[in-house]
């Protein structure tokens, strides 16, 4: 099974720029080992199970909370398949060898 999770969680409390707090999500996706692909607008990961999607989510709202975060957006979409995996690479690369020259 793969399930990709997009998702975006920030502070809605702490100013205009929250990068310190997203940074430090993401280091705690990376240090999870999941594979991971940082975007301007989110974070897509792709674990093995559902139930490993939704720990990193909490662990993200928990990484906020300890920082003194009151407030927590989050959005989340999900694409769970079964008997595939590397999909995080493998529909990128789908795409591009499909539009050949094109540079996406």
């Amino acid at each position: 099974m793969s399930v990709l999770l997009e998702f975006a969680m920030f502070p809605t409390d702490k100013g205009e720029s929250v990068s310190e707090y997203v940074s430090q999500i993401i280091k705690m996706i990376h240090d999870s080992g999941s594979d991971y692909q940082l975007t301007p607008m989110g974070t897509i990961i792709e674990t093995d199970t559902l139930s490993q999607a939704m720990t990193l989510v909490e662990s993200a709202y928990q990484v906020l909370d300890d920082a003194g975060c009151d407030r927590v957006y989050s959005s989340l979409k999900l694409d769970i398949r079964k008997g595939k995996n590397n999909r995080l690479k493998g529909k990128v690369e789908s795409v591009r060898n499909r539009i050949g020259d094109v540079h996406c």
